[in-house]
C-alpha cells in the first residue's frame, strides 16, 4: 500500500499541549471535560484549539501552523487565557503533570466516541490505566524519503527530550523512583513505545501494511509510537515529552525538538549519512532517562560511548545554536540549560512533597501553580 507523505515546504511546527482537569478542593481529577468545552466555547479566540482525548479529565490545547516557537508560545497563551477563566468558574484547575500522583484509574469516565470505546475494549486494564498527559511537537519536513533517517537518527537524543521533561514520578500515592512512570506506562499500549528504525519509507509502507491487513490498526493514526511521521501533516511528531506545568520549560523543549529535527534534515539534504545507534541503545537509553532523568548516563554512539546527559546537552544546545538562530528561537533553546538549574518537573515534584510530609494536594497544588504563574493569575 502506498502511503502519501503531504511534505512540508517550510519546517513549521505545531503543539499540542495535553492537561489534566483537577478539582480546585480536592485536587482530585475532574471528569469536567465536556462542561469545559461547553463553557469555553463562546469565549475562545478559536475553538478548534481545545480538543478532547481519551478521558473526560482531559483536555488538550493546540497550536495552528506556525513558523516560530515565540509564535507557537503565543498561540497556546491565547487559548490558555480564555480556558483558564472559564475553568475557575467550573471549580477545576488544569494541570500539566506527566501523571497524577494520588488519581484511582477507576473513577475516571471515558469519553464518548467509538474510536475510544475500541481503544478500551481491546485494551482493557492497561488501557484504564492510562492516566498520563504529554505534550507533543510536529515538525515540517519537505520529502517523504527524508523521514525515516531524521525519525531514526532523532532517537539518539531521545533520552535528553525526555530527561529535560520527566514530571511523572508519583503514581496511586507512592514515589515510584523513576522520573518519568508516564514512559513506561504508555509504552504498554499495542504500537506504543519506542518506533522501529525503517531506513526508508517502503519498509513504513510495509509495515504500516502488515497492520491494516490483521486489524492491528484502523488507520494510521492508531501507530502511536513515541516519534511518528503524521502522513497528513507533512511532518514529523515528537511525543517523547512528559507533561509541561511551565511556559518555560514548553518554550525551550520546543525550541529543542524544533531545532533538532531542522538541523538533521538539513544535514541529511546536504548528502550526510546521519547518526544512529543500534535499537538495543536506543531502547536502554529510553530506560535511563525514565528512571533516573537528569542523572542518566546515557549511551552516546554506537562504540558504546557513555556521558551524563547534562554533560552532554551542554554540548549540544551550543551545537544547535546556529539552527535555533536561524529558526527564529535563540533565546528559547539557550533556557533548556536553566532546567537543570531549576530542577526539572519530578525533581521540583518530589522537593514539594519532602518539604510537606508527603502531602501530595500540595505536589498537585505546586503543578497547577507553575501554569497559573506563567499566566499572571
Amino acid at each position: 500500500m502506498r502511503i502519501d507523505f503531504h511534505g512540508s515546504p517550510e519546517p513549521t511546527i505545531g503543539v499540542e499541549w495535553e492537561f489534566a482537569l483537577v478539582d480546585t478542593t480536592t485536587r482530585d481529577l475532574a471528569n469536567s471535560a465536556s462542561d469545559l468545552f461547553a463553557a469555553a466555547g463562546p469565549v475562545l479566540p478559536d475553538p478548534g484549539k481545545l480538543h478532547k482525548e481519551l478521558l473526560r479529565n482531559t483536555v488538550e490545547v493546540v497550536t495552528g501552523i506556525c513558523r516560530t516557537v515565540p509564535e507557537a508560545v503565543a498561540d497556546l497563551r491565547r487559548t490558555l487565557e480564555a480556558v483558564v477563566p472559564v475553568a475557575d468558574g467550573l471549580g477545576v484547575d488544569l494541570y500539566g503533570g506527566g501523571t497524577h500522583p494520588f488519581a484511582s484509574w477507576s473513577h475516571q469516565q471515558l469519553t464518548e466516541g467509538h474510536r475510544y470505546e475500541e481503544l478500551i475494549n481491546r485494551t482493557q486494564w492497561w488501557g484504564r490505566q492510562m492516566l498520563i498527559w504529554g505534550v507533543h511537537v510536529h515538525v515540517g519536513l519537505p520529502e517523504r524519503e527524508r523521514v525515516m533517517p531524521v525519525l531514526s537518527s532523532l532517537l539518539n537524543h531521545y533520552p535528553h527530550l525526555l530527561a529535560l521533561s520527566a514530571s511523572s514520578p508519583i503514581w496511586a500515592g507512592v514515589d515510584t523512583g523513576y522520573a518519568s512512570n508516564r514512559a513506561l506506562m504508555f509504552q504498554q499500549l499495542p504500537t506504543a513505545g519506542l518506533p522501529f528504525q525503517f531506513a526508508t519509507w517502503a519498509e513504513f509502507e510495509a509495515f504500516a501494511t502488515d497492520h491494516l491487513v490483521t486489524g492491528v490498526i484502523d488507520e494510521l493514526s492508531e501507530i502511536r509510537w513515541d516519534v511518528r511521521p503524521a502522513t497528513h501533516l507533512g511532518t514529523l511528531e515528537n511525543r517523547i515529552c512528559d507533561g509541561v506545568s511551565s511556559f518555560e520549560d514548553l518554550a525551550g523543549l520546543v525550541a529543542l525538538m524544533h531545532c533538532l529535527v531542522v538541523d538533521l534534515d538539513t544535514r541529511l539534504a546536504a548528502g550526510e549519512t546521519l547518526p544512529t545507534m543500534p535499537p538495543w541503545h536506543v531502547q536502554e537509553n529510553k530506560w535511563r532517562a525514565a528512571r533516573y532523568g537528569l542523572d542518566a548516563i546515557v549511551v552516546l554512539d554506537a562504540a558504546n560511548t557513555e556521558r551524563l546527559v547534562t554533560e552532554d546537552l551542554a554540548e549540544l544546545l551550543v551545537r544547535l545554536e546556529p539552527v535555533a538562530d536561524r529558526l527564529g528561537c535563540l533565546d528559547e533553546l539557550a533556557s533548556v540549560a536553566a532546567i537543570p538549574e531549576r530542577g526539572a518537573s519530578y525533581q521540583r515534584q518530589r522537593a514539594v512533597a519532602a518539604a510537606t510530609g508527603g502531602d501530595l494536594v500540595a505536589v498537585v497544588d505546586s503543578v497547577v501553580r507553575e501554569l497559573r504563574g506563567g499566566l499572571g493569575c
